[in-house]
This record gives structure tokens, C-alpha cells and sequence, in this order.
């Protein structure tokens, strides 16, 4: 069992902690109520007219606005007709049952119902709200919270509320379902794919090779293409500024999936907060934003009349989005460079930035920043250690960030929520936690009903936080004590594809007893996709339909030739798969074929990724015949690819194939091939 902190060294660390501005235990009598309806409406934020969830008729929800120490009463009211839904207080400290995460911290809002939500306001500053149902949040369902101070805490001549989003006009479900089959679609929407041509281009053949010798998947900084993103709803947003005036701008990153890098044409943004926390005010050039963090951020206006820019360009540079401060001859914002997809430099400087304070106050500052957390200082100290004997109250965890860009599956430890759901924890204890990220990708790691410490070498003034970007290859520490209700509260990348994918887990108190076990969603825990996949030609069809879910795969897969004229082979195989790693899964099944010489059968073995991504397949069926295949691609520019496949049965010899695709939509692609038994042939792809 973990230490436990006595009630009087606890009520220390409580005081310190709240003490620090931007949480409060004061309360006074004031009352303030909203209602919140979400509803589906038709929406162009992208310009096409589509369906989407509002709050109140529109995306984002409106700002809802308080003072510290309110009592909050808000009625939200499904008028969906067949979903239920939810609202979350993102980073505010709420009793259990108001968190808003359905079935494990609060029942979901049914079709139209309503439910009333009400607490005390302990804290001050910049929050938001977003719906923890499904892809809700993706479709619309998020607003913002401004809970003032009983004091000014920061000299500005005026304040606006930024709310940042990412935009599709597909379905997130749909989404979702590309993801899941590893499409190069979006890199290809987005203008990111790697490819030989590209490699060449750029003088990195070598790097390109290297990677894929050690089986890396290609690079990424961003999983989806979107359609816009948005500033308030809208691709241009103009907020009001006169000249000279210092202006702090609480810009919220609700984006499902897009980290901002934030620029501002005036000048360098003086951060002043993060997260709803006051910190010592420090100048960057330029700001990167997780999804889900907060900043509160200065922007002195020039003294001419000019309007400013601040830009919030997406990480992979696709698009941005542009707020307009003042009505003056316009100064733009520059986008940062686009990031260098060839070589791994990025993801090196990002795990050495993580670890080393001096490093990481270099890289807050470069052309392409990383988060600025070894520049952040708390105001006030936020020390829950303050002697060495309390060194044995502390309990150490480390929590992997692993998944699988192809196979599309992420995960904590290797497993995910549905595989290990609870992290169990004792009121009282400080939690020092490592998080080392062995993933290509930026994580947002959020924490609900609690602040934590982020370890960044400022010692005794460490920043609080409930959000922490995780870069690639990088390494973070937090730092937070069990002191809210002892129940289950949940911590997962706010990534929202990532957490559907299963990287989560639930922080769930001891003293819940022995036999507590928490409720989860049944929308997170292996959600199931259908998918087709295949190629119909002049000489053959092949291809692949799939059930997936979570580790598993139910598969169809067929391979026949076309000829009205003759007795053409074919096969047919019924089968499951089970992902055991990204380089290694089992397969199973039953194989209906006509090829002379073979008759149906059983069949098992493993499938596994060799170096340079190579796919082989090894299996031995109820005969005693024993098959060897290997798969692979290559995408020669950002549409045309090359494939190739070789394979070897000891009863029915070897076969081959060889040939080419180009993608022309995200459904549809133009493919020649020619096969060892089917002869040469184009017709056309798809995948469904």
C-alpha cells in the first residue's frame, strides 16, 4: 500500500497549493445560471453547408462567464433526436458527479432530457467545455469559460475570449474509420506524403532509407487533413482594439486534433497564463498550443492605428486560422516553416529539448517552437515536497506512450483503456509521474478534477497545469496529489482520435474498496469499423474486407482472375487476425480455392514487419503446406505508388505480382498491374 499523507502535512501541501493564484477555496453567495441546448443544425464554417451539433445554435457554445467563488447552475438540454451527450468542465475542480465523463463520472443526457449542473467556483481563469461523448466534440460541441478573479491579477486595457478549432466536412466516424485503415489519404490531402520523388528532391534518399530500414513508419506531425480551421467559428475573426492598448487575448485550443502555433504581428506574445494559472509573464516569438491548453496571452497593439494579426497556423502547416485586433492598415502574422517530414531531427530535438531546461528555453524560441513549459514559473511556490523524508510519501509511476500510426491503435504501457482500464491510487499521496513518449507524434495529456506540476527545472516555482503536451521521443514529469473525492477520475490524450483509439486510463481512488471497478463508455472500449479494400481490373480482383475492433480483425480476403474464356484460379479466404504488436499479428482461417492441385483448408500463422516495412506472411495449413509471402509499397510521388507482392506455396509453387496506383479521390485510384498467373491488366481501385 503507498504512503499515506497525515491529515495535517496534507492540509500543508492543500494550502500551498491553492494559494497559488488562480484557485481559491473562498466562496461567496452569488448564483449565476446559463442553459445550454445542443441541438443539430446546418452549419458552413468550411463553406459547404453540413449538419452539425451547436450549443445554443452555434459553434463554438457561447463564453460562459463568472467571478471566483460563484455558485454555478447551468442546465444543458439534449434536443438531439436518437444521441445521447455530455459536457465536460475542462480543468475545472468539480465534485465527481458534475465532471461530465458519461457512465464514468456522470449518466449521459439522453434525447431530450436535461440535467442540472451545479458547483462552487474554487479557481480563476481560462476553461473550456466540450462533450466527452463519442466525436461529439469534433462535430461542434464545445464553448469557453471565463471565471474572473476577486482581484485583478493582470494590467490590460481590454480582454477577448479565442477559441481555436479544426474543422471537417466528413463525418468524424468516418474519420475515424480512414484512420483505422492506414490511408495515406490525408497526408495526400494535406500535401504531406513521403515519397521517393520528394526524398530525392530534397537531397534525403539516405535519411528516407534509414528510416524505413529501421521500420519506422513515416513521419507525421498530424493524423487528418482538415477543411478549415477556425477562430471563433470563423476562418477570420476581427476583435476590437484601439492603438497602444494592451490587449489579453484567453485563447482556448479546442481543436480535435491539431496542435496551433500562435504569431502575432504586433510583436512577441506575453504569456501571463496557462491552463486557468497566473504565471511570471515571459515574451516568446512564437507559441505552440496543444489541444486542450489554455493561454492567456498579451498582444500590445501599435501606436499608429495599425490592425494586427495573430495567426494560428496548424502544426503541419496546412492552413490557419486569423484573429484581427483593431481596424487600421493591416500587419500580417508569418506562418513558421513547414516541418521537415525526411529526417528525424524534429522528433530528436523534441526528446532532447524535454529533458534538458537549458535546451528546452532554446527550442520555446526557434522558428519552430516546442511547448514553452522551460520558460513558465509559477507565481507563488508550488512545492509539495519540501523535505526529504517527504521524498517517502511520493509514489513514482511511468506511463509509455505507445501506438501505431498504420494500424491505427494507441495506448498507454503497450495496452489500451479497454485492456487496462484503472490506475489505483490512495487519498493523500503524491503522484510523480513519467511520461516518456516512444511515438512520432506530439500527445496531450490531460488530467481531470485535479492540477499537477510540471517538473521543468524552475524547482520550487514548477507551473500547474491539467494539460501537458508530451513531444515526440520526449520525456515529461508531473507531479500532483490525490486530494479531490476519492472516486475515479479520468486522464487520456486529448488527441480525440487517440483517446477513441484507447490511450487513456482512470486514476480511481482506493477507497472506493477493493471491489470497485469503473464505468466506462461503451463508445470508448473497442468501437468496430467495417472496411473494403480492393482493386477490380481487366485480367484479375483482389482485395480485403475487414471487421475491425480493437486487436482484432475479421477478414474476408479474395484473389481471382477474370477471363470469360477460360478456367481461371482463384482464392478465398475467411480469416482472423490478431495485432500483437506494430511489427507482429497472428492470422487464422479457412481457404476456399479451385487452384489445381490444392483443395480448401485450414490454415494459421504470423504476419510480421521486416526491415524496410515489408510484409511477410508465413503460414502452414492442414496439409502440411507451408506458404511464404511478402508485401510492399512504395509511393514514388505524393499520388502515384508502386507495389509489388512475391510469394512461395510448397504445394502450389510461387506466384507474383507487380504494378502501380495513383490516387484520384479518397475512395477511388487508377491501377496496372501485372500477376505471374493472371497476366497484365488496369482497371480501378477502391476502398470503402
Amino acid at each position: 500500500m503507498p504512503p499515506v499523507i497525515s491529515r495535517s502535512t496534507w492540509t500543508l501541501f492543500a494550502l500551498t497549493l491553492f494559494a497559488s493564484p488562480g484557485i481559491s477555496q473562498e466562496r461567496d453567495d452569488e448564483v449565476v445560471t446559463y442553459e445550454l441546448t445542443i441541438a443539430s443544425e446546418e452549419i458552413a464554417p468550411a463553406g459547404r453547408p453540413i449538419e452539425a451539433l451547436t450549443i445554443n445554435g452555434g459553434v463554438p457554445g457561447p463564453t460562459l462567464e463568472f467571478t471566483e467563488g460563484d455558485t454555478v447552475r447551468i442546465t444543458v438540454t439534449n434536443a438531439l433526436e436518437r444521441e445521447e451527450t455530455s459536457i465536460h468542465w475542462h480543468g475545472l475542480l468539480v465534485p465527481n458527479a458534475m465532471d461530465g465523463v458519461p457512465y464514468l463520472t456522470t449518466p449521459p443526457i439522453q434525447p431530450g432530457e436535461s440535467r442540472l449542473f451545479e458547483f462552487t467556483l474554487r479557481q480563476s481563469g481560462t476553461y473550456w467545455y466540450h462533450s466527452h461523448t463519442g466525436l461529439q466534440e469534433q462535430r461542434g460541441v464545445y464553448g469557453s469559460i471565463v471565471i474572473q478573479p476577486r482581484e485583478p491579477d493582470v494590467e490590460v486595457d481590454r480582454e477577448h475570449v479565442v477559441v481555436l478549432s479544426d474543422w471537417t466536412n466528413e463525418d468524424p466516424n468516418e474519420v475515424m474509420r480512414t484512420l483505422m485503415r492506414g490511408s495515406e489519404w490525408y497526408a495526400q490531402k494535406r500535401g504531406n506524403v513521403q515519397s521517393l520523388l520528394g526524398a530525392w528532391r530534397r537531397g534525403k534518399l539516405d535519411d528516407f532509407f534509414k528510416r524505413e530500414r529501421s521500420r519506422m513508419p513515416a513521419m507525421d506531425v498530424s493524423d487528418i487533413a482538415y477543411d478549415a480551421f477556425l477562430a471563433n467559428g470563423q476562418r477570420r475573426h476581427r476583435l476590437a482594439a484601439a492603438p497602444g492598448e494592451r490587449v489579453l487575448l484567453r485563447v482556448i485550443n479546442a481543436g480535435a486534433s491539431t496542435y496551433f502555433h500562435l504569431t502575432s504581428a504586433a510583436g512577441p506574445l506575453e504569456i501571463v497564463g496557462t491552463d486557468g494559472m497566473r504565471v511570471k509573464p515571459v515574451e516568446v516569438r512564437r507559441l505552440l498550443m496543444g489541444m486542450a491548453e489554455t493561454y492567456d496571452v498579451v498582444v500590445t497593439m501599435p501606436a499608429n492605428g495599425d490592425a494586427v494579426e495573430v495567426r494560428a497556423t496548424a502544426h503541419d502547416v496546412s492552413g490557419h486560422a486569423s484573429i484581427i485586433l483593431g481596424e487600421g492598415a493591416l500587419r500580417r502574422a508569418e506562418d513558421p516553416p513547414a516541418p521537415d517530414l525526411y529526417t528525424m531531427m524534429e522528433a530528436a530535438k523534441a526528446g532532447i529539448e524535454s529533458v534538458n531546461p537549458e535546451r528546452g528555453r532554446d527550442a520555446a524560441a526557434a522558428e519552430r517552437p516546442f511547448a514553452p513549459y522551460a520558460l513558465l514559473e509559477a507565481m507563488r511556490p508550488t512545492t509539495l515536497v519540501r523535505e526529504p523524508a517527504d521524498e517517502e510519501r511520493v509514489r513514482t509511476l511511468t506511463l509509455r506512450l505507445t501506438g501505431d500510426m498504420r494500424r491505427y491503435i494507441w495506448s498507454f504501457n503497450g495496452k489500451t483503456l479497454a485492456e487496462e482500464t484503472a490506475i489505483p491510487i490512495s487519498s493523500g499521496e503524491i503522484l510523480r509521474i513519467e511520461l516518456i513518449n516512444d511515438t512520432m507524434m506530439h500527445h496531450p495529456l490531460h488530467l481531470h478534477g485535479h492540477f499537477f506540476r510540471v517538473l521543468n527545472g524552475k524547482g520550487d516555482t514548477a507551473p500547474l497545469k491539467h494539460t501537458v503536451d508530451v513531444p515526440p521521443m520526449g520525456k515529461r514529469v508531473i507531479e500532483w496529489v490525490a486530494d479531490e473525492e476519492p472516486a475515479d477520475w479520468f486522464f487520456h490524450c486529448h488527441m480525440l482520435y487517440h483517446m477513441d483509439a484507447g490511450m487513456a486510463r482512470v486514476f480511481s481512488y482506493r477507497e472506493q474498496g477493493p471491489d470497485h471497478e469503473p464505468a466506462l463508455d461503451p463508445k470508448l472500449l473497442n468501437p468496430r469499423f467495417f472496411l473494403v479494400d480492393g482493386s477490380i481490373s481487366s485480367h484479375m480482383t483482389m482485395g480485403r474486407a475487414a471487421l475491425m475492433q480493437g486487436r482484432n480483425d475479421f477478414l474476408l480476403r479474395w484473389d481471382a482472375g477474370i477471363d470469360a474464356d477460360e478456367h481461371e484460379d482463384r482464392e478465398v479466404d475467411l480469416a482472423w487476425s490478431r495485432y500483437l504488436s506494430m511489427n507482429l499479428s497472428t492470422i487464422a482461417g479457412y481457404r476456399f480455392t479451385n487452384v489445381h492441385g490444392a483443395e480448401d483448408r485450414f490454415f494459421a500463422g504470423v504476419r510480421y514487419r521486416l526491415p524496410y516495412l515489408v510484409l511477410a506472411e508465413v503460414t502452414l495449413d492442414d496439409e502440411g503446406d507451408l506458404r511464404v509471402g511478402l508485401d510492399k509499397e512504395y509511393m514514388l510521388t505524393d499520388r502515384l505508388g508502386a507495389f509489388g507482392m512475391l510469394e512461395y506455396d510448397t504445394n502450389t509453387r510461387e506466384e507474383w505480382e507487380t504494378g502501380l496506383e495513383w490516387t484520384m479521390t479518397k475512395s477511388f485510384g487508377l491501377v496496372t498491374s501485372y500477376h505471374s498467373e493472371h497476366g497484365g491488366g488496369i482497371g480501378l481501385s477502391f476502398s470503402f
